[in-house]
């Protein structure tokens, strides 16, 4: 019979771990859906109410297993180096097996629990955005339109997110290269506001 943790005055973290590493395994091995409470917390050796202890829900639960704190000190040299460690962080973020499983069905408990997203939100890309808003204000590109945050974000945030749960795929590496390349030198070259002003003037006359 598997030995159940019993919770002292103190949150004992062996529980933490326990639960987060079933629900990991069982959303690879299960999906999202099947992922139940019970099913955690039958892997996992503990009771209902020590993971609802923790956790409000299994969103929440699953949230925090999937996307565990993240961060890092390494300051970039300039706004291309900044888009370049977003682009590779957030492909790893939504890279692996768990992440792809979860994602989809996050996604749509985020929409009906906002409070998810907050807390979702604050952990993962508000300091994101706010470091990406920085090097943007501060001007750290030397050429091309000055981006906003929240779209720039977005977009890398889309693409990884479709690419990783929808498409699945594997190359990484060359993934991340050719949003790279997209990101930071685009399609068709900077936009020619004086031409397309000159159009729209001859075509009202």
């Amino acid at each position: 019979m598997t030995a159940r943790h019993r919770l002292g005055p103190h949150r004992d973290p062996a529980v933490d771990r326990a639960v987060l590493e079933a629900a990991r395994d069982l959303l690879v091995e299960r999906g999202y859906t099947a992922t139940s409470i019970d099913a955690i917390a039958t892997r996992a050796g503990v009771s209902r109410p020590a993971i609802y202890r923790r956790w409000p829900s299994k969103a929440h639960l699953i949230a925090k297993a999937v996307f565990p704190d993240v961060g890092t000190a390494e300051v970039a040299p300039d706004l291309v180096t900044e888009v370049r460690k977003v682009i590779r962080g957030t492909i790893q973020l939504f890279g692996s097996a768990e992440a792809r499983a979860a994602m989809p069905g996050l996604m749509a408990d985020m929409r009906a629990d906002p409070s998810l997203y907050e807390k979702l939100s604050a952990r993962l890309d508000t300091p994101t955005r706010q470091e990406l808003a920085d090097y943007l204000a501060a001007g750290r590109t030397a050429t091309g339109p000055v981006a906003d945050a929240n779209t720039l974000l977005d977009t890398i945030a889309g693409a990884a997110l479709f690419a990783m749960c929808i498409r699945d795929i594997d190359d990484l590496d060359s993934f991340a290269a050719s949003l790279e390349d997209l990101l930071l030198h685009g399609i068709a070259g900077r936009r020619d506001d004086t031409a397309r002003s000159g159009d729209h003037d001859g075509a009202d006359s």
